[in-house]
């Protein structure tokens, strides 16, 4: 015995030939009886398209010998029902209703067979032929007599079909259904008791079909027993089955076949008449039957293509009404009386003549309606062509070239397309195609490479070439010759061809701006070129432009910012400042990158070498060493911020820092300090000549002026002191007086910036932000300075906001203060500032 895996391993072969006999097709299935377009399959997700890629490939059904039962819905991709489907109709009895057609993608030449079977519904009542029938027993019948009735018809199938029968209470007839080798059900009513005339002569019955279907349908037939007097011979058939074979092409009206049934009773009970019985409808259209002579003739023509077999079963029945049965099967036989069709389902009546071998100029459908050798068709063409016929699936072919065409040798043929049977006398059917052989540009210009990197210093001069591109056409003259174009695009809002132009004859690309990597780093275009032939082909290849950054940008000092009055920034640096001790920074940016953006900071040039230093990296300016009273009030320094560019740039700034430990030793110095003059403005002969000429006015200016300024702060001491006696109770270290009355807020004095003639001077403190309102009414209308306790600025811990202070006119005119000028006095990210001056007061900001 073969063993578990061996039996195995059988059905999965078998499982896999089976599957690989349908993979080809696409199968959906259908119940009968549905609307138009009701819904069948996606079929273009099936043939791997999109809905509207169905109209682009030129899809459409192809079906043959029978109405068109689909449709393509082109806008959803789906496959529809064309109308109405009568499966009983379509496929009679069968089993499995199938409806086969082909899929053809035009474009393509390719054809995808489709199947959709019909699913039945319960939409047929079983029926009889007759509405009744009438039997004829005589009394003297034995019990366990069996009389056949009419079979019900149900033209479902499946469960819808009929299913059983059913017969009315009597107490003399029984009901057997028997099946036939075939499945069917034929009733029988069994007489189960005897009959007798005198008690009953007539016996009402009813016979009821019904199918399985649901709801369940069922048809009845009215049966009436007469009971008469004995007849012991029923009518004998000659033959139980005869058989015929007819050819097709009978005409109508010609006698077949003969039955006969004798019966040897004589009178009325040995007359035999004769019947169709359970006969299908469309048989009994073509047949009839004579009833006296039993002679079976064709109504209509027959047809070999619908029907191969005609069944039908004759009943004979004696004048008593006894009753036999026979059978009758007509085979039809073909004739090959059906020639060839010939269908052009997709035809190219031209074609270029750099086709490759093998490309499809048709799609040929051969279908003849005969069967056997006189439906098995050939089809051919002329053996000279450079053309071959290639025979596909369910009788189409394939008109294909074999070798590539020459227009110059042959512009035009006439191909003969003929099909032919196999029958006797043979038939055939002949086909013409022209076909003309055009010549076309079948060659776009080609790049040498997929795509172009170009790098192009910044800064380039505008109208400069900045690459070249060349597109190769293996076409020759006219469709050889290659123009260039640039794809339409935007940069920054603008058009491309405000930046780039191309030479449209030579592919030359001209650079119409200076390009700036500070405002762009690449631009990416594609480059289109087209020959000159008819149509023109094109192709394109993109091209990416870096642009490389050049040092063209000097440092930008942000801080300190240079004045926009002439005026000169100072910056504070008390005399007990330590060493290291941070007196500004200078902040400075290069647009540039990379190493064109480092910077590095230096001392450049200082009034007192040795006394400050300038960090490389950070840019901040710290005391080298301890301030001394030697040192100068006044200290220029100048810083350079260069960049690492090739060439380097670089920028200056010049910075002024007061040696002061308070403001008031500041104001009191204020009108003494210039602006710095630019270091190299001049030259060391310059200094000599003018030292030279000047000298003697330069003592006697320096004697004036300081007689001036003993006599100004003489004055100055004086109004302090009237001043001060209002202040008497408070601590000299939680104010700050304009002019040197106590330290500045105790220790929050750190650097003092002053700027001289100008509108601005600074004061920085490294404390956190405080924020309070120091305004009060009262010190705006008195002439007395204006105090700031330490109280105050501690009483908040965020952020300063904004602090006005007003300073009297008439007080500033007694400290000999210009109301020409304005001071900032700056609290580490908050400023006092004198931001406004009027003929009567001052104002100071807290910011």
């Amino acid at each position: 015995p073969p063993s578990p895996c061996s039996e195995l391993f059988l059905l999965c072969l078998f499982l896999g030939l089976l599957l690989e006999a349908w993979a080809g097709k696409i199968q959906y299935m259908v119940p009968e009886e549905t609307d138009k377009a009701f819904f069948v399959g996606n079929i273009a997700k099936d043939l791997g398209l999109q809905p509207q890629e169905l109209t682009e490939h030129r899809v459409r059904i192809i079906s043959r010998g029978r109405t068109q039962l689909f449709a393509l819905n082109h806008r959803s991709g789906s496959l529809v029902t064309a109308g109405r489907i009568d499966r009983e109709e379509l496929c009679a009895q069968s089993v499995r209703c199938l409806v086969s057609f082909n899929i053809l993608v035009e474009d393509k030449m390719k054809l995808y067979p489709v199947e959709v079977e019909i699913i039945d519904i319960n939409d047929n009542t079983p029926q009889f032929q007759l509405e009744e029938v009438e039997f004829k027993m005589n009394e003297i019948t034995t019990p366990g007599t069996r009389i056949p009735l009419p079979f019900g018809q149900d033209l479902d199938v499946g469960m819808n079909s009929l299913q059983n029968y059913q017969l009315s209470s009597n107490p003399h007839f029984s009901l057997d259904v028997q099946q036939g080798s075939d499945g069917s059900r034929y009733p029988e009513m069994v007489l189960q008791s005897p009959l007798d005339r005198e008690e009953e002569a007539v016996h009402h019955l009813v016979l009821t079909a019904s199918d399985g279907g649901n709801p369940v349908r069922s048809g009845t037939l009215r049966i009436h027993v007469q009971v008469v007097d004995a007849n012991d011979n029923p009518p004998a058939f000659t033959q139980a089955q005869y058989h015929m074979s007819v050819a097709e092409n009978v005409p109508p009206g010609t006698r077949l076949l003969t039955v006969k049934a004798t019966d040897p009773d004589e009178g009325a009970n040995g007359e035999v008449t004769y019947s169709f019985h359970n006969i299908d409808q469309k048989i009994a259209q073509i047949f009839q039957l004579d009833s006296d002579t039993g002679e079976i003739s064709n109504k209509e023509s027959l047809d070999f293509e619908e029907y191969k077999i005609y069944p039908m079963e004759i009943q004979a029945q004696d004048g008593a009404g006894l009753m036999a049965r026979a059978k009758v099967l007509v085979k039809v036989l073909d004739i090959n009386d059906n020639a060839p069709e010939v269908t052009m389902t997709s035809v190219t009546t031209a074609v270029p003549e750099n086709f490759p071998p093998g490309t499809i100029i048709a799609l040929i459908s051969v279908h003849d309606q005969d069967s056997g050798d006189n439906g098995d068709t050939t089809c051919s063409i002329p053996e000279n062509l450079p053309f071959k016929l290639e025979k596909l699936d369910d009788n189409y072919y394939h008109l294909v070239t074999e070798r590539t065409l020459d227009r110059e040798l042959t512009s035009r043929y006439n191909i003969t397309v003929t099909a032919t049977d196999k029958g006797i006398p043979t038939l055939s059917t002949e086909t013409h195609i022209s076909l003309k052989v055009t010549d076309i540009n079948d060659n776009p210009p080609c790049f040498p490479q997929d795509s172009y990197s170009v790098f192009i210093p910044e800064n380039n001069p505008r109208g400069a070439s900045i690459f070249s591109l060349t597109a190769q056409d293996a076409d020759t003259n006219e469709n050889a010759l290659v123009t260039y174009s640039l794809a339409e695009d935007t940069i920054q809002g603008a058009p491309l061809s405000s930046y780039i132009s191309i030479n449209s004859d030579t592919g030359i690309l001209y650079a119409l701006r200076s390009f700036d990597y500070e405002e762009f780093r690449d631009l990416h275009l594609r480059v289109m070129a087209y020959d000159n032939g008819d149509p023109r082909l094109s192709s394109n290849v993109s091209l990416s432009l870096f642009v490389l950054d050049q040092n063209d940008n000097t440092p930008e000092i942000l801080y300190p910012a240079l004045p926009t009055d002439g005026s000169t920034g100072v910056e504070l640096a008390p005399r007990s400042a330590e060493p290291g001790y941070l007196v500004t920074k200078v902040v400075a940016v290069d647009r540039d990158s990379g190493q064109n953006a480092w910077l590095s900071y230096r001392l450049l040039k200082a009034s007192e070498p040795g006394l400050f230093t300038v960090g490389l990296h950070t840019g901040e300016v710290r005391t080298a060493r301890a301030l001394l009273d030697r040192d100068a009030l006044k200290q220029s320094l100048v810083v350079a911020v260069q960049d690492h560019g090739q060439p380097p740039l670089s920028a200056t700034v010049t910075l002024t820092v007061a040696v002061a430990d308070n403001i008031p030793a500041v104001l009191a110095d204020l009108g003494s300090l210039e602006p710095s003059a630019d270091p190299d403005s001049s030259g060391l002969t310059l200094y000599l000549v003018v030292a030279v000429a000047v000298v003697s006015c330069i003592f006697l200016a320096f004697v004036i002026v300081l007689l001036g300024l003993r006599l100004r702060r003489w004055h100055s001491s004086r109004l302090l002191q009237a001043a001060g006696v209002g202040l008497a109770g408070v601590p000299a270290s939680h104010f700050v007086g304009v002019d040197g009355v106590g330290a500045f807020l105790q220790t929050y004095s750190q650097e003092v910036s002053l700027r001289a003639d100008a509108r601005e001077s600074h004061v920085i403190f490294p404390q956190p932000n405080y924020a309070d309102t120091l305004l009060s009414q009262e010190s705006c209308g008195k002439s007395e300075p204006l105090l700031i306790t330490q109280d105050l600025l501690e009483g908040k811990k965020e952020a300063f906001s904004q602090v006005n202070v007003f300073l009297p006119f008439s007080y500033l005119a007694r400290i000999g203060f210009n109301y020409k000028r304005s001071i900032n006095i700056y609290v580490t990210n908050s400023v006092f500032k004198f931001f406004s001056v009027t003929n009567t007061n001052l104002s100071l900001n807290l910011i």
